[in-house]
């Protein structure tokens, strides 16, 4: 019953793929991009923060703060699959902009190496892949009957953006970079939560 074609009508060789294996390939992939950010955030601590003074220094005023998402596994687990899938496409389309131009920011840091410079470039292609991915699983949840085509826009930064397109250029690279891995570790759990929802059956 799980199983959705991942092409489009009239497509020759379309093959069929299960709901649980979508929700594995984004998950991967959100460990992946979680991962990289971790390496980021301590190399940049490394390149940028000598001091161990500085580091407690920290901004917690990232710009998805307006974005409100459950604390908490079981605060999770309590809210609605569409209101769940509606948080993680609206912190991905956040974080859309503000990585691509951290990436131009580390560009310009020759105290910054390139494998560092590249990592912040991989970060920002990941959360416009997963994104792409996120959406493919909603689709297919909505063809399959599980959660409502209501959200249908849903993805579109018209749409999902809630602050000032702006307000995350008055972060510094440093907080943003805590920022997103914040984000990206909550993306990760809420995308594991939604799946043990709809497929318990696979590895839950």
């Amino acid at each position: 019953m799980k199983a959705a074609s991942i092409c489009t009508n009239g497509q020759t060789g379309c093959h069929f793929i299960s709901l649980a294996n979508l929700f594995d390939r984004v998950i991967q992939h959100s460990a992946r991009m979680h991962g990289i950010s971790n390496d980021l955030h301590s190399e940049f601590e490394l390149y940028f923060l000598p001091s161990k003074n500085q580091i407690g220094r920290v901004s917690h005023n990232c710009h998805t703060s307006t974005i409100l998402t459950p604390n908490g596994k079981e605060n999770a687990q309590r809210i609605a699959r569409e209101e769940l899938t509606e948080v993680i496409l609206k912190l991905l389309v956040a974080w859309r902009d503000p990585l691509w131009h951290f990436h131009q920011d580390m560009a310009q840091h020759h105290e910054f190496n390139n494998f560092s410079s590249n990592k912040s470039l991989e970060m920002s292609d990941m959360v416009h892949e997963l994104r792409k991915g996120v959406q493919k699983v909603v689709e297919k949840m909505q063809m399959l009957g599980i959660i409502s085509p209501s959200i249908g826009n849903l993805g579109t930064p018209e749409a999902l953006l809630t602050s000032d397109s702006a307000e995350w250029r008055l972060m510094n690279d440093y907080d943003l970079l805590y920022c997103f891995r914040r984000d990206s570790n909550k993306i990760q759990h809420y995308l594991k939560i939604l799946k043990c929802r709809i497929v318990p059956e696979h590895g839950c």
